[in-house]
This record gives structure tokens, C-alpha cells and sequence, in this order.
């Protein structure tokens, strides 16, 4: 039997002064599937080569950006080309990297949201449902094990018919004009021109959205906005509230912030049935509180034997070894990783491994952006949540 080869990635984007980048580099690497072996790092060729030396990359496969990248690679025999491209890029740069990149036959990690605009996901969903390579757009949240148990404890009815759904996700570090003090990560996220039209809710409103119809199971049907600019000078939002109201008839809240002064990164969701509660938050991300009716809640932990399968497909380590956001990441390239190889030799990926998300995420989520900001310049308010595909 012959060894499976590592599958080679190439990188567009995440070169010096990036964050991302280097976090989706580290998530890739972790399981030994995956190398990275090629990029187009930055729009300044000069910076790309720097990254590249820096990664002790071949020279030659270090490119000045990303349409070369795929012309040259694709001019190499099939077994020294890269796999998979990784575009980490501002959301301006996210279409025609992952249009190209489809159509020459590569498959595509992409870091959220899907696109600059809502027609951009219209058109790029088209190209996804039309090619045979696989596509996987990185809503981090939902590799963390415990919000797979609590995706799949819903889906099996434990706590009954969902009525109530709260989702916040509270940052704080625009509570100032960052943008204006050389920020780098600040300056491209209030710009519209190259983050697109929706501020805060584009950024991280989106993976509120994502992991309240991840975990339930359940699509919105309609929604209710209220955006805000809270810090003067800033073109886009940079705070806002939605409530939703689910096709089964629950109700939702989601809150949105980069201006809570103080604040890190604890996204938190509640899910209420009528049975019972489910609770986590990303700052104690290896728990899940499970409330029950008339007796004392209960703590799951990760890494323990009583935990469903998905959340046992994407824990490395005992129960008590934190695993965070890196390790997040990875399971989503890991099980991305999988099917690639399921699908080269003709079988059926595991459904553990098929929980990645992809077109239909990227597409509810710029269609959720479009829906916010009608409703929130709209005095009517209630909006249908229609996607257009």
C-alpha cells in the first residue's frame, strides 16, 4: 500500500505585519497533513520574498502575487504542484483569488467573511457548486469541541424544542480611532472600500450569526437591526444589536461590539429549549454548562468519555490540556484535509469530517450582512432573511 503524500498549500496573503496569516499557517501544519510549500504573501513583491525567506521557503516557489502563483504552479507536474490555496487576504481580495484558484482546479481555504459584497458570494457560490474541488471558508467557532457537543446535543433532542437563542460577541479594542494611529488590522477593517459595508458586523457579527445557525441547527427567517457608530470619525459601524426570529418559529438576540472598552474576545452563546439550557463561552472554551429544570446544572468537559462524537473527532488531548483557538483552526483544515483525501481515493468522508463550513455559510453570512443594514436604515425594521443564490 502506497503512503499517502502530505498535501501541499499555498499561501495568498498573511505576510509581514499580518495576524491571520500565521495562525491559519500554525492550524494547517499542526496534524501532519498538510505543508506549506508555495505563496503570494503580499501585493508588494518585495514583502512576499521576505516572507518567504522567513518561512525558509523555496525561492522558487515564492511568487509576487497570487495569479502567478497559480499560472506557474499549474506549470509543474501534478505531483510537485500545490493542493490546496489558503487566501488570508483583506476581504477586497477574497473573489478573484478563490475564482481563479476554483477554476484552475485547486481547492480553497478562505478566511471569512466569504466576500466584499453580496453579488461577489452570489457569483462565487455559482463557481463553488460547479467545480469538483472542495471549498472551506473558516468560521473558527465552530471547530472548538465543546460547540460541536452542544451542535450535537441539540440535534438529538436533549434539550427539546429550541425557543430562545442569545448570542454576543463583545470586543474593545476600537473603543478609539486605531485607524488613525498607524494600525495596521484597524485601518483595513474600517475601511469599506477593502472590509466592505458593514463594520463590526462584518467582522465578527458574522460569526455570531454563523454559530447561532450552526449550533441549532435551525436557519433565521427574519430579523430586526439596530447599527451604530459609536466612535466619531469611523465611516462603517462599530456596534449594533439584531433580534432574529428562527424558522421554527424562536426567538433570538445578537449583540455586536468593538467598542466595549475592556473587552478581549469572549464570544458567548445560550441555548434554551424546553427541556433545558446549553451555555459556552470562548474564554472557558473547554467547558459546556448544560441547565436542566428543578436541579443543579452540569459542567461537560473536553477530552472526557461522555462526549459525542464530534466534539471526540476534534479533541487532541486529555480532558484538562486546554485546547484553543489555533487548535480550532485546525480542526477545520484537518477535517478539510480528510475529505481531500477521501475524495482521491473514491470514498465517503466520515460525517465528523464533512463538519466544515463552507458556500452555504459564506453565502448566509454576507446575506445576513445585507439584511442588517436594510433593516437598521429601515423604520420598519422587520426584514425577511431571504438568500438569492
Amino acid at each position: 500500500m502506497t503512503a499517502q503524500k502530505k498535501l501541499k498549500m499555498g499561501m495568498v496573503g498573511g505576510g509581514p505585519g499580518a495576524f491571520i496569516g500565521a495562525i491559519h499557517r500554525n492550524a494547517a501544519l499542526m496534524d501532519g497533513l498538510i505543508e506549506l510549500t508555495a505563496g503570494a504573501f503580499s501585493s508588494n513583491p518585495e514583502k512576499s520574498r521576505q516572507a518567504g525567506e522567513e518561512l525558509m521557503l523555496d525561492p522558487s516557489r515564492v511568487y509576487s502575487s497570487y495569479t502567478e502563483m497559480i499560472e506557474k504552479e499549474l506549470d509543474l507536474p501534478e505531483s510537485e504542484r500545490i493542493d490546496i490555496i489558503s487566501i488570508v487576504t483583506p476581504n477586497n481580495v477574497h473573489f478573484d483569488p478563490t475564482k481563479k484558484a476554483l477554476e484552475s482546479g485547486f481547492h480553497v481555504v478562505l478566511d471569512k467573511p466569504m466576500t466584499l459584497t453580496y453579488e461577489e458570494a452570489q457569483e462565487l457560490y455559482k463557481i463553488i457548486q460547479k467545480s469538483d474541488k472542495l471549498f472551506c471558508l473558516t468560521h473558527t467557532y465552530t471547530g472548538y469541541p465543546m460547540v460541536k457537543q452542544m451542535k450535537q446535543m441539540i440535534a438529538q433532542g436533549a434539550i427539546g424544542e429550541i425557543r430562545k437563542v442569545y448570542v454576543e460577541y463583545p470586543q474593545g479594542w476600537l473603543y478609539k480611532l486605531l485607524e488613525h494611529e498607524n494600525n495596521k488590522q484597524a485601518e483595513w477593517r474600517t475601511d469599506p472600500a477593502r472590509n466592505g459595508k458593514a463594520g463590526c458586523f462584518g467582522d465578527i457579527g458574522t460569526h455570531a450569526f454563523n454559530l447561532a445557525e450552526y449550533v441549532t441547527g435551525i436557519k433565521v427567517a427574519k430579523i430586526c437591526a439596530d447599527l451604530d457608530i459609536k466612535v466619531e470619525g469611523r465611516p462603517i459601524d462599530d456596534d449594533g444589536a439584531v433580534l432574529m426570529r428562527f424558522e421554527n418559529n424562536a426567538s433570538g438576540i445578537l449583540t455586536a461590539s468593538q467598542i466595549d472598552a475592556g473587552c478581549e474576545n469572549n464570544l458567548k452563546i445560550r441555548v434554551y429549549g424546553d427541556k433545558g439550557g446549553l451555555e459556552w463561552q470562548q474564554e472557558d472554551n473547554n467547558s459546556l454548562i448544560v441547565r436542566w429544570p428543578g436541579k443543579p446544572a452540569e459542567i461537560y468537559r473536553a477530552g472526557t468519555g461522555y462526549l459525542g462524537s464530534l466534539a471526540n473527532e476534534n479533541t487532541r488531548t486529555p480532558a484538562g490540556h486546554p485546547e484553543g483557538y489555533i487548535e480550532a483552526f485546525a480542526n477545520i483544515y484537518r477535517n478539510f484535509a480528510r475529505c481531500i483525501y477521501a475524495l482521491r481515493k473514491g470514498e465517503e468522508p466520515k460525517t465528523e469530517w464533512r463538519d466544515f463550513p463552507g458556500a452555504e455559510d459564506g453565502i448566509r453570512g454576507m446575506a445576513f450582512i445585507e439584511h442588517v443594514l436594510a433593516s437598521s436604515a429601515s423604520e420598519q425594521k422587520w426584514t425577511p432573511f431571504v438568500v438569492k443564490y
